[in-house]
């Protein structure tokens, strides 16, 4: 799984920390799965804690449940809930359109998607739309708290699997920076910003240090010093700042081979 520190300046929302409940909405067309899904999600804290051995605060409260994409904008818009839980596959409405109509509500609404499968071009999609995780449905239940409170409290949460497949999709978005980029941005030094092209790229530390002719303490140094300086908690951030923010550019030329992406 992708779970790093909190990221600087997000906001810390129901659980754990707060001392209530947060407030949640489920999406997906299947009514076993959502009730099943209620049934888990609600269930006491103190049981959270001892069978799964996962930390949620006051816990969850379903404040509403939706089969479709067009219902589920009308819920989340009357409910204004603390989390969505959506499915992608949604009739009426497809899960990446709900997300674009949710687009507003982005500054208070985090988004987890519940997937039996998901492309990898949905997947960089919805990342690029705000989406904060994405956890696979026959992940293990305590896989699935452990993403809730982390999306809660503002980070990204990726089954590890999805971590590869994103890395190599933004890996190809790869390039030298342009012209613009080139200015310092976010401060970065020369150095910092090869480095953080690499990562973007998905080589791991030790690829890295060979290509740089470095020591991996080196990486690790210059990675902490990124990280605090675009404000990004994990390689997953980092990816996804860089591609939006222009630090990378399309490629005119081939595409650049992507490695697995390692924690940080």
């Amino acid at each position: 799984m992708s779970h790093d520190r909190q990221s600087p300046g997000t906001a810390v929302f129901a659980t754990p920390a707060s001392g209530r409940a947060a407030n949640i909405v489920i999406a997906d067309d299947e009514w076993m799965f959502r009730a099943s899904l209620r049934q888990l999600v609600t269930a006491p804290p103190s049981v959270v804690k001892d069978v799964y051995g996962i930390d949620v605060g006051a816990g969850f409260t379903v404040v509403g449940e939706a089969g479709s994409g067009e219902d589920t904008v009308a819920v989340v818009q009357s409910t204004a809930p603390d989390l969505l839980l959506l499915d992608l596959d949604m009739p009426r409405m497809s899960g990446l359109d709900v997300i674009r109509a949710l687009a507003a509500a982005r500054g208070e609404l985090r988004t987890l998607i519940l997937a039996a499968d998901i492309r990898k071009a949905d997947l960089f999609k919805a990342v690029q739309l705000g989406v904060r995780g994405v956890v696979l449905k026959d992940a293990a239940t305590e896989t699935l708290f452990e993403a809730m409170v982390s999306v809660l409290v503002g980070r990204y949460w990726l089954d590890q699997a999805l971590v590869a497949e994103l890395m190599e999709i933004v890996g190809t978005l790869a390039a030298p920076a342009n012209s613009a980029a080139c200015t310092r941005p976010f401060g970065l030094t020369r150095r910092e910003r090869e480095v953080m092209g690499l990562v973007v790229a998905g080589y791991a530390n030790k690829e890295i240090a060979q290509t740089c002719a470095v020591s991996e303490e080196t990486v690790k140094h210059h990675l902490t010093r990124i990280f605090d300086k675009v404000g990004a908690s994990n390689r997953l951030e980092l990816a996804v700042l860089a591609t939006e923010s222009g630090l990378v550019a399309p490629p005119a030329g081939p595409q650049i081979p992507a490695i697995n992406a390692q924690a940080r």
